[in-house]
């Protein structure tokens, strides 16, 4: 597999993630394309994506795959074991299969497609549709560190990645893939605070959401732990916290907490429906 550009990328199961991912390889000039070619369920879907993208398409995932040397799996977990039996002895060791569904581990797709074949499972979040995204990305047993970076220049375009250990994936789903949403209900409170103080709504919504914005930007930038960042803005018998005595007692904290542990647990289980 070449390292300046990727040659033959097969997207199976192209939804909103997938079609990220063909858009930001093609942008980030890693491949052309009439080298992508991208499966669906439905033709319909398959005629938006080749309209908009200007790629080709397929309903057989058996044939999508002929040829290309990365193999994309952006199925739901529960389609997962039918998709890989469509492409079992098609898929070969000179190929690199990347996996993007939840709960699903790089052995139980190794097991199904045979012949050794190197698997990276990858767990991106929404964000990756506006290039702001966070992917963790873990190998299975037959891929190495070349395998490693041609999935991590796969991601990179659409935002941040890390390489971590498998036995982490389910705690990344339930942290930083179903992370957004619990980030929009906090805006969304926010906002509604300040329609609460006098704000006309958008305006609040703008201001909730651009200083969620910077303040992760500061998190990343400066590195420091957030409690620091928090203490900066907490001056003596000022306003702010008062603030944080109200979200201390309406347990915010704890609250974020267990919506982690529970998304994680629920993340190992989505494979079995």
């Amino acid at each position: 597999m070449k390292q300046k550009g990727l040659k033959g990328i097969a997207v199976l199961g192209a939804g909103k993630i997938g079609e990220s991912l063909v858009l930001g390889l093609i942008d980030a000039g890693l491949v052309a394309r009439d080298q992508v070619v991208a499966t669906a369920r439905h033709q319909d879907r398959l005629d938006g994506l080749a309209s908009r993208l200007r790629i080709r398409t397929s309903l057989d995932n058996a044939v999508a795959v002929r040829g290309a040397s990365v193999i994309i799996l952006a199925v739901k977990p529960q389609a997962m074991d039918e998709v890989l039996r469509d492409i079992r002895g098609r898929v070969t060791r000179r190929q690199l299969v990347v996996s993007v569904a939840a709960s699903v581990d790089t052995a139980f797709i190794e097991t199904r497609v045979g012949a050794r074949v190197p698997v990276v499972r990858a767990m991106p979040n929404t964000p990756c549709l506006v290039r702001q995204g966070m992917t963790a990305l873990a190998r299975g047993r037959y891929a190495d560190a070349q395998h490693l970076e041609i999935a991590r220049r796969i991601f990179e375009p659409l935002g941040r990645c890390l390489i971590l250990e498998e036995k982490h994936m389910d705690a990344v789903t339930g942290l930083s893939a179903s992370g957004p949403a619990y980030i929009y209900v906090v805006i969304e409170s926010l906002a509604e605070g300040g329609v609460k103080v006098g704000l006309p709504r958008d305006v609040a919504t703008t201001l909730a959401a651009q200083m969620v914005l910077g303040s992760a930007t500061m998190v990343l930038q400066t590195g420091e732990h957030p409690a620091k960042l928090k203490d900066i803005v907490t001056t003596p018998a000022g306003c702010t916290i008062d603030g944080l005595l109200e979200l201390e007692e309406g347990g915010l904290r704890v609250t974020l907490i267990k919506a982690v542990v529970r998304a994680t647990r629920r993340a190992a289980e989505l494979i079995h429906g």
